[in-house]
């Protein structure tokens, strides 16, 4: 898995530029300050951000816009434009970059056309900046497992392209998916693990699964995981073993979980029970 260790910030006069590798493949985040004008140039990724601080304008083939603070920006593949800061301030942003096969990919689930396209180059919408802001947080963290930053990619997209078709007569598909997380919830299973075992597209998943059960797949298996916790504990298992064998990253990870959902720290709960 990739380091999210941040590359060297390029520093000119005008501002900062972060690089920083994601823990996603396929994705590259980027954190700017700056007061540079952009000249006419396009890149090779969909890009979604959100404007931090001060204000910009940029002309592309979708028109003349600006965009300011807590705006979403989008920019397409190949798409031609420039951009300049509004103001002698500069702007700041945060920008994920994603490989258009992902985009394709979540298109697909989402019975979107083949070849999707952000239709608005900036937007006021605060619902979509927040999803940004847990994304963009998931994608340079090691804190999240992949089926956490699966369903903020999905929820986000849902936002700002489109939420495609309702899925249909799902239950015997979901009832599939939910049983291979109940039989093994230490495992590290992503959407597309459940997607395969139910027949269903990754968003058709994710959506009937949280009208079935009232969790998001990735919320479901912590779930889980934290309950096989509580009974490995009860049955005497040390807090370590019981973090490991129920699939928790470490038992600081596990004891979080645990006193969020029960209300007490697995150590007291061990003395209480062993």
């Amino acid at each position: 898995m990739p380091s999210t260790k941040a590359r060297p910030g390029k520093r000119t006069m005008q501002g900062e530029f972060k690089v920083f590798r994601c823990h996603s493949a396929g994705v590259q985040a980027v954190a700017a300050s700056s007061r540079h004008v952009f000249p006419r140039h396009w890149h090779e990724q969909f890009g979604v951000g959100v404007i931090r601080r001060g204000a910009q304008r940029s002309l592309s083939g979708r028109g003349l816009v600006e965009a300011a603070a807590g705006d979403i920006i989008t920019v397409n593949p190949g798409e031609v434009h420039d951009g300049a800061p509004i103001g002698d301030a500069g702007r700041s942003w945060h920008m994920l970059y994603f490989d258009p096969s992902m985009i394709l990919a979540v298109a697909a689930d989402m019975d979107l056309p083949t070849e999707p396209e952000f239709q608005r180059p900036a937007t006021t919408d605060p619902v979509a900046a927040r999803l940004f802001d847990r994304l963009y947080l998931a994608m340079t963290s090691a804190r999240h497992c992949e089926m956490e930053r699966e369903e903020m990619l999905l929820g986000l997209m849902a936002r700002i392209v489109g939420k495609g078709a309702d899925p249909a007569a799902v239950s015997a598909a979901i009832r599939r998916a939910r049983e291979l997380i109940d039989d093994a919830p230490a495992e590290p299973l992503t959407l597309a693990d459940l997607a395969e075992a139910s027949g269903l597209g990754r968003f058709q998943l994710l959506r009937g699964f949280a009208k079935a059960t009232g969790f998001t797949p990735h919320a479901y298996m912590v779930q889980r995981r934290i309950d096989l916790a509580r009974r490995l504990i009860a049955c005497g298992a040390s807090l370590a073993d019981a973090a490991m064998e129920s699939g928790f990253a470490d038992q600081a990870h596990m004891t979080r979980t645990f006193t969020r959902r029960y209300g007490l720290s697995p150590g007291a709960y061990a003395a209480a029970t062993t």
